[in-house]
């Protein structure tokens, strides 16, 4: 993501950093609030974290990389999330994968080119009766094959 750390974003990093100064301990509230200001945690953002707080680089990225609610990459505009559960692998989820691949240009954990789509596996979304399931942002689509995927993705133009 070009342009990651605009004025904007390094002045509410910076209140945000000066905010916890001196406390203890605030490292993973930070990097939450972080995240929300840039979308993601990349390295610059990681080491200006580890400058405010007085921390090791490599404290702030081992807190970044063991965690997977932090990402050091960019998502895009929707998180289409691709049940993994028994009931949607027995149903069919890895075909799933394969049609999205196919259509999106991208396997699990990417983002398509035009930044729209990121694609990750999750191990259950709770609709075992709908299965294969996937979840686009909020909004889950069950009982999926290639149609219904190709309408799903339809309606996001």
């Amino acid at each position: 993501m070009k342009g990651v750390m605009t004025e904007q974003r390094s002045d509410a990093l910076q209140r945000l950093l000066d905010e916890f100064k001196g406390t203890e301990g605030p490292l993973i509230q930070v990097l939450h609030r972080a995240q929300a200001i840039f979308g993601y945690l990349p390295v610059d953002v990681q080491r200006a974290v580890a400058n405010g707080l007085g921390l090791p680089p490599s404290t702030v990225h081992g807190v970044v990389t063991f965690y997977n609610f932090f990402r050091t990459e960019p998502r895009g505009e929707h998180v289409i999330s691709v049940c993994t559960g028994t009931a949607c692998h027995v149903k069919g989820s890895e075909r799933v994968m394969d049609i999205l691949s196919e259509m999106l240009g991208v396997g699990l954990e990417e983002t398509t080119q035009d930044g729209r789509f990121t694609v990750q596996g999750v191990r259950c979304i709770g609709a075992c009766g709908l299965a294969p399931v996937i979840m686009i942002d909020d909004e889950v689509y069950g009982k999926l094959d290639r149609k219904r995927i190709e309408e799903i993705l339809a309606s996001f133009e």
